[in-house]
């Protein structure tokens, strides 16, 4: 399992950070390869990323699971990859602060079978710097929406995300 923890300070009330976060699709359209966002209920949704590696590219999706809100301090996830062996979960934190609001991203992703350990050495650097990248996204569309500015669009995938685009490819390759 590789797991990372992010905290940004959002320039932005409490109630106008939940006012974003707590729209899932928001969060799908951070994603890198973003293609949709299919809301099933309140606490279920399908993403679609679309991947690439060099002219490799892969569509994934994404079942994404709230198992709590308690906003607007508190929500707890879980997601999979259908048809590929990685699953994992994580949590969205926020309190105010002076001048703003705290917010604390975590997550967990876990890949089994026998590739996991290569995807999980490989995964385990980046990790960080992908949700490092995420948290800064949220933080610039919540400040956006709350100030009235149009955000900045996502930026593409880095090589090393492409890489582990590959990597959960090769995975998911019958043996």
């Amino acid at each position: 399992m590789i797991e990372t923890s992010q905290t940004v300070t959002v320039a932005a009330p409490l109630e106008a950070t939940w006012d974003y976060a707590c729209a899932v699709e928001r969060w799908a359209e951070i994603m890198p390869g973003h293609q949709s966002c299919e809301i099933a209920d309140a606490d279920n949704s399908l993403w679609v990323l679309k991947i690439g590696v060099g002219g490799l590219v892969r569509t994934v999706r994404v079942a994404v699971h709230v198992e709590r809100w308690a906003g607007p301090q508190e929500v707890d996830f879980a997601f999979r990859l259908q048809g590929d062996p990685v699953e994992g979960s994580g949590s969205y934190r926020a309190k105010g602060s002076d001048g703003g609001t705290e917010v604390t991203l975590a997550v967990q992703v876990r890949g089994s079978g026998p590739m996991a350990p290569m995807w999980e050495a490989m995964g385990g650097p980046v990790l960080p710097r992908f949700a490092r990248g995420f948290a800064e996204e949220l933080k610039a569309r919540i400040e956006a929406q709350a100030g009235g500015v149009a955000p900045k669009p996502a930026p593409a995938p880095s090589p090393i995300e492409r890489v582990i685009g590959w990597f959960r490819k090769l995975m998911a390759a019958p043996t």
